[in-house]
């Protein structure tokens, strides 16, 4: 009995080993998307909150740029984002930029947004973008600390 005990000990040691997830089996991809539509920004059109204000992107005008989708308004925004990719991402891959300031990972809001220095940087909501607001300057150096290996 002794010796069935200890096997059935040993063999469920080894199965919690071999089922349980790599460390790095969630780690988070460098631009956000919904897993369901690997939508970058929910489908926002980048290029648009630099030229007014954001506008959802058609889903027949796309490109696929650092593993996720972008969609854009017009064939003209499609273009000038191809051309200067890094110019209208969001910064941080579209996470939320106060969250990565106090070392977090949260999605960014699409809704919830401010443009400084020419950089797009998106916040998780609008409680969110007040607390941003207060420091923006601050809080950009310290999720400049932060990323991108917080995806680790």
């Amino acid at each position: 009995m002794r010796k069935l005990t200890l096997t059935l000990a040993a063999f469920v040691a080894i199965g919690t080993t071999v089922l349980a997830p790599a460390p790095n089996a969630y780690a988070a991809d460098s631009i956000y998307t919904s897993v369901r539509n690997n939508l970058a920004v929910s489908g926002y059109d980048v290029v648009s909150y630099h030229t007014g204000s954001p506008i959802k992107g058609n889903h027949n005008i796309t490109t696929d740029w650092n593993g996720a989708t972008w969609r854009f308004s017009t064939t003209a925004n499609k273009a000038a984002f191809i051309a200067a990719p890094e110019k209208y991402a969001p910064a941080y891959g579209g996470y939320c930029a106060w969250a990565l300031a106090n070392n977090k990972l949260a999605k960014g809001s699409p809704k919830y947004w401010t443009i400084i220095d020419g950089q797009l940087y998106l916040n998780f909501n609008k409680k969110v973008q007040t607390r941003w607001k207060k420091d923006t300057a601050g809080f950009i150096e310290q999720a400049d600390d932060n990323w991108p290996n917080i995806l680790d």
